[in-house]
């Protein structure tokens, strides 16, 4: 199942579809050509399910389609970039 994004700009807020019932939401501040990614959250039935690698990859692609960076605040997002450097790139500088 692919799972889509929704873009929330009036509640700042990206959430991914993970499936039937459930979304993961990320929330952000937009800085412009940069979003702080403040807190991100998994539907506490969906966790330790590999739901959190689900949201992170479908929101890094959607910030790449974007052309803009990520300011990774909320410490699973950073620790997620430290482990996987091919996403290196859209965190700002």
């Amino acid at each position: 199942m692919p799972h889509s994004l929704i873009f929330d700009e009036v509640n700042s807020q990206f959430r991914v579809h993970l499936d039937a019932d459930h979304y993961a939401v990320i929330k952000f501040v937009d800085k412009g050509s940069t979003y702080a990614i403040t807190s991100t959250k998994i539907p506490e039935e969906l966790q330790g399910k590999g739901y959190g690698k689900v949201m992170m990859e479908v929101l890094l692609s959607e910030i790449a389609k974007r052309g803009v960076t990520i300011d990774p605040i909320c410490p699973y997002v950073a620790h997620y970039l430290e482990r996987n450097q091919q996403w290196s790139y859209l965190k700002a500088q």
